[in-house]
Parts: structure tokens; C-alpha cells; sequence
């Protein structure tokens, strides 16, 4: 996260396992989930700094569990975090309902809200831990001026689109095309929903068994 927030995501690269690991993935959203290193990857690689965005997502309250043969370690995590930037007029045309009212410098702000769960798996590679496996479940997002529940209302066609990230000027930057389809999907919250653990809060076991992708 740290690393992260610093717009640094090429540093995060040397965290995951090594090419070449089995059984790696990633997912973000509905659009689809990543099973090849070059395609996870992705994801770390290219990220601008764009002037005036703020990122800030702290995570909290981990549940931990180390398999008993010593190989794989299983973690979830609460996420809280706001998210903001500008963007140019003509461009955020296309997404008109996450932006404030007001012009700063000339630009819309889009000014955020968020709060996730990951799910990670870690396989332990040359005496050290790494992530081999990591999902993220987005719960609920608001804008600063509006609630979370009118905005969840109207926002959950959102989840099945594969943004990446804005960048410079607050252009959408769109994942590459996923490796295959998920197998099954999950939106963030809304007024006509009801809460489920999800992802479940790991417990302790022998060896790998695989809870947040199937």
C-alpha cells in the first residue's frame, strides 16, 4: 500500500512470485481474471503521476494463517481509502456522475470514497514470502459529495468494466484483456443487497486450499 499510494507500483513487481510460478492470478472486477505472469503484472507496470491525483488506501484489520507444511499463507484485509484527481472537461464527459460541480484549474475533480476486502495468497519462494494469488472485492464507493447508497444504486454496471486507473488528464486507462472469464461474479454494495463474508477470514489448515478463486 505504501508503495501503492506513491504511485511506485513498479517496486510492487518484485513482490509477487517469479515467472514462471504456477497457479498465479489476479482479479479486480467482473471483466475477467489474469492466470499468466505477464498479464498480472500488467497491472504494476506503465502507472503515470499524474499531477494533482491522490491516492491514500490504508489497510487494516488482517486475518493471517500459515499453512501447517510451512509453504503457503492465506490473509484478508479491510481497505479504506479515498481517491482523487482532475481531469479535462471533454474527457469526463464520459463519466458524468463521479465528478463534483466545481472547476479546479480549469478541471473537473473527482474526488472518492472507497472502501475494499482483499483476499491474498502467498507461496513462500527461496525462504521468502510472496504473493501468488490476489483478489480484490470492492464494497462500496461514493464521491465526496453523495452518499455511498444513492451512489451504489446507480453504479453497479460499473464493476463488470475493466478500468485500470485515470491518468494523466483523467483518461481512462483500461486492464489488458483478461486470461479467462471469472467464474462467478461479485458487485459491490447496494440498497437492494445483503451483506455476505466474503471473502471468508482464513482458518487454520494443513495445506494450500484455494478459497478466493473458485
Amino acid at each position: 500500500m505504501h508503495l501503492h499510494n506513491a504511485f511506485e507500483d513498479e517496486q510492487i513487481i518484485p513482490l509477487w512470485v517469479s515467472r514462471g510460478t504456477e497457479g498465479i492470478r489476479a482479479r479486480y472486477t467482473n471483466a475477467g481474471e489474469y492466470t499468466e505472469y505477464d498479464s498480472v503484472i500488467r497491472y504494476h507496470q506503465g502507472r503515470p503521476r499524474p499531477v494533482g491525483k491522490l491516492i491514500l488506501h490504508a489497510t487494516t484489520t488482517p486475518v493471517i494463517e500459515v499453512a501447517a507444511d510451512g509453504k503457503t499463507a492465506k490473509g484478508v484485509w479491510l481497505m479504506a481509502g479515498t481517491e482523487s484527481g482532475l481531469t479535462d472537461p471533454e474527457v469526463a464527459k464520459g463519466f458524468p456522475d463521479m465528478y463534483s460541480p466545481n472547476l479546479v484549474q480549469g478541471k473537473k475533480v473527482w474526488a472518492h470514497w472507497v472502501w475494499c476486502k482483499y483476499g491474498i495468497d502467498f507461496l513462500k519462494q527461496d525462504g521468502e514470502w510472496k504473493i501468488w494469488k490476489f483478489r480484490c472485492y470492492e464494497l462500496a464507493r461514493a464521491p465526496f459529495e453523495e452518499n455511498w447508497v444513492s451512489f451504489g444504486e446507480k453504479n453497479q454496471g460499473a464493476f463488470d468494466l475493466d478500468l485500470m486507473y485515470f491518468g494523466d488528464d483523467g483518461k481512462p486507462v483500461f486492464m489488458p484483456k483478461a486470461d479467462r472469464p471469472v467464474p462467478s461474479e461479485n458487485h459491490p454494495y447496494s440498497p437492494s443487497t445483503v451483506q455476505k463474508l466474503e471473502p471468508v477470514p482464513p482458518v487454520p489448515h494443513d495445506t494450500f486450499v484455494d478459497t478466493f478463486f473458485d
